[in-house]
């Protein structure tokens, strides 16, 4: 076997360990999920008895310490609406930067860039305060104005895209008397849908998964007004991990169900936002 050969058997068995190291926790949560044993069980690796009740259990019999439709039904309502602002709140961003020309552009765009660097919990005490004066802690509102107040700052890759995009086709359209509205909607979102599906996946993504923001602003003891992360994350006291353990791994594995059908059935146009964005910034 030559040399060549032997590299690449080598990088495969070394990507194939890898890949094991990652699979193993996965594999070990599913078939948790689908035990009857109700706690932690470490004696065996696959269960000895398979059984349904766990999910049963998480949809129809909620109770105060397992209250998953409610939390799943908050972090639906939160990544939808978070989704939609934070996806109109770029786009119009990007929009501006790349395709318009107005005093102080470079110097704002310079400053929002190294504002976006900053990470977003050094800024969690100061934000509580203020939806707190405002009377928006704990609820799904204030948690919605929380993800999408700042998402114009994540405009650079959506901005390179834009550059991309010949500005002939604007200045057409100018001297036909369109509209800077008109342009935008007309002529630069249908030509930037790879684009929109990589903008709306990671403003999606960013509420459905985030735990340290909704610890912070969701203080309520009423199970029904915490999101999927605090829930589950309740789940895994002392005094409750005997009797819902099982129950936090199908919590698990349900939650991550809709963003692996959303990366299925968009992969193709996830990654050509990806690469797309990349070509010049």
């Amino acid at each position: 076997m030559g040399k060549k050969k032997w590299k690449v058997v080598l990088r495969h068995v070394f990507l194939a360990v890898l890949a094991l190291i990652w699979l193993v926790p996965i594999i070990w949560l599913v078939c948790t999920s689908l035990s009857a044993y109700t706690g932690v069980n470490f004696s065996h690796f696959f269960p000895t008895e398979w059984s349904l009740k766990n999910y049963y259990k998480l949809f129809f019999q909620p109770d105060t310490a397992a209250n998953f439709p409610a939390w799943f039904r908050n972090t639906l309502v939160v990544a939808f609406f978070s989704c939609i602002v934070s996806t109109a709140f770029v786009l119009m961003t990007s929009y501006a930067f790349s395709c318009m020309r107005f005093k102080g552009r470079k110097k704002l765009m310079s400053f929002s860039i190294i504002l976006g660097m900053f990470p977003g919990v050094l800024s969690m005490i100061a934000v509580y305060f203020v939806l707190k004066m405002l009377g928006l802690v704990d609820s799904v509102v204030g948690l919605i104005f929380i993800y999408s107040a700042g998402s114009g700052l994540g405009f650079l890759v959506l901005k390179g895209f834009f550059d991309t995009i010949p500005s002939s086709l604007q200045e057409a359209a100018r001297l036909e008397g369109a509209s800077e509205a008109t342009i935008f909607t007309r002529i630069i979102i249908p030509l930037s849908k790879p684009m929109i599906v990589y903008t709306t996946l990671n403003s999606f993504l960013a509420p459905w998964m985030d735990f340290v923001f909704a610890r912070i602003m969701i203080k309520s003891k009423d199970s029904s007004d915490w999101t999927v992360a605090i829930g589950l994350y309740n789940l895994l006291q002392r005094s409750l991990t005997g009797k819902y353990f099982s129950v936090f791994c199908a919590g698990g594995v349900v939650i991550a169900v809709p963003i692996a059908i959303l990366f299925v059935l968009m992969q193709r146009c996830y990654v050509e936002g990806v690469t797309g964005g990349a070509v010049k910034g």
